[in-house]
């Protein structure tokens, strides 16, 4: 990938956001390798809040609990 193209995967992962001036002056496999790296991340926050929610319908009476995730989880 060319090195605009890292710049607006990296854009993407900070959410739309410019990344930093600084970023520029990176090479385009380092570019590749923070992406890369903000994607792994919030793909581990992700699975850690799906367990969290999935612990926390535990305390949910068994018979809510289907019309509660259906809320939830949508």
């Amino acid at each position: 990938m060319r090195t605009d193209e890292e710049m607006g995967r990296l854009s993407r992962e900070l959410g739309g956001a410019r990344p930093p001036a600084s970023f520029a002056g990176l090479e385009e496999a380092e570019l590749a390798r923070l992406a890369g790296a903000l994607e792994a991340e919030r793909a581990r926050q992700a699975e850690g809040l799906n367990r969290a929610a999935e612990e926390a319908l535990k305390l949910v009476p068994a018979l809510a609990r289907g019309a509660v995730r259906k809320v939830l989880f949508r």
